[in-house]
Formats: C-alpha cells, sequence, structure tokens
C-alpha cells in the first residue's frame, strides 16, 4: 500500500490544505469543483480549533469527495484520527508530534508530511520519517497566522537543491498569479489553500496552477 501511495504522491503537483473556517460557507462545494478536475493529488484537512468528534465529521466529508475525484486524504495534526477517517496520512507541523513519533504511530504503510522552513529542515526531513516536506511560508497567508517571515521564491531556490528525491511541496499564500516565481526558483509543486478555494474558479484556478507547474 505504501508503494501505491508513494507512487500517486510523486505524482502530484497541486495539494489543497483547506482550513473550513477560513473558507466561505460553501466551502465543500467549492472543495469538489477543485477535485473535479482530477488535478489535485492530496487534500489535506487542517482544522486546529475542532474537537475530534467535530474533525471527524468534516473528514468524513473530505474522504468522501477525495474517494470521489481520485485525490489522496491527508490529515492534519492528528494522528490518532486517520484510521477512523481511512485517510492515507498526516502532516505534523512545528507545533504537533514530532515526525520521529508520528512515523512511529503511523507504522509503514501511510503518507507523513512534515512542515520546513530552512535548508537544514529540508535536508533532515527524510530522515526524521517524512515521505514529503512542506516549505514556507512563501507569501502572507489568510488562512494561518504566520510566526515566521515570508520567504517567496528566494526560500524555494534556497532550500530545493537540499531535498534530494524527497518531494517538496512550497506552501503559504500561494495563487496562480504568485506561482509562476516559485516555478521560475525551481518549484514542481505547490500547495495551495484559500489562494483556490476563496476564488471564483477554483477549477479554473486549478487548472492555471497546474499548466505553471509544468502538468
Amino acid at each position: 500500500m505504501i508503494a501505491s501511495r508513494q507512487a500517486r504522491l510523486a505524482e502530484t503537483r497541486i495539494y489543497l490544505v483547506v482550513t473550513p473556517s477560513a473558507l466561505p460557507a460553501d466551502w465543500d462545494t467549492r472543495l469538489e469543483a477543485a477535485l473535479r478536475t482530477r488535478l489535485v493529488g492530496m487534500v489535506q484537512l487542517r482544522e486546529k480549533r475542532l474537537d475530534d468528534a467535530a474533525f471527524l465529521d468534516v473528514g468524513r466529508r473530505f474522504r468522501t469527495l477525495a474517494t470521489r475525484h481520485g485525490a489522496m486524504l491527508i490529515v492534519n495534526d492528528r494522528v490518532h484520527l486517520v484510521e477512523p477517517l481511512e485517510a492515507d496520512g498526516a502532516h505534523v507541523g512545528d507545533a504537533d508530534l514530532p515526525p520521529e513519533l508520528a512515523r512511529e504511530r503511523l507504522g509503514s504503510g501511510l503518507l507523513l508530511g512534515v512542515s520546513t522552513h530552512d535548508e537544514a529542515e529540508v535536508a533532515a526531513a527524510a530522515s526524521r520519517g517524512a515521505d514529503h516536506a512542506g516549505l514556507g511560508p512563501c507569501f502572507p497567508s489568510t488562512s494561518k497566522a504566520l510566526e515566521l517571515p515570508t520567504g517567496g521564491p528566494g526560500l524555494v531556490r534556497r532550500c530545493l537543491p537540499h531535498a534530494g528525491p524527497l518531494p517538496v511541496f512550497p506552501i503559504g499564500g500561494i495563487d496562480a498569479g504568485n506561482l509562476e516565481g516559485l516555478v521560475e526558483a525551481g518549484a514542481h509543486r505547490a500547495a495551495a489553500g484559500a489562494g483556490v478555494l476563496a476564488t471564483d474558479d477554483p477549477a479554473g484556478a486549478v487548472r492555471q496552477m497546474h499548466a505553471l507547474l509544468g502538468g
């Protein structure tokens, strides 16, 4: 199973990281429109304020949409909810479980993503158990309070050479309007949230981003 997931990960160019509470009320309609393009390889549910029961309720809607449209489901932080949601893996950030512990709890059959912010963290991600990494913040975000300065294309240019074969997704305020600079800096993938789902045309935004990424 992990080989299949890693193969799908390797093919993924667009990764949607979704915080429903930071989006318009019709976020699920917008998410389905984006997923319907079949150009989104993974979708992550990130919702820090919900209790586990409410997170599971929303997560089941994500699972249904992801399965329907051929995307993998990643759970932010809550490694213990990966199994009940039949998710494909988890993502851990700076204030979450250490990657090594998350990997231990997930086992070897599921994907693990980690947040990275500089060359050293990118270089160490695989040895800490990660299958892929988010790199940022690249630009100001409307869905997450930032504790670090944004790095833009320069961050991508500095860090990607340290990734080796590890898939790295620049993240943080990315949309179709600013992605080109990241691509010019070497990005082949990107993670986005409001930059797709808060637009008037989520499907169009996905298609434009995919084209910029060389898809």
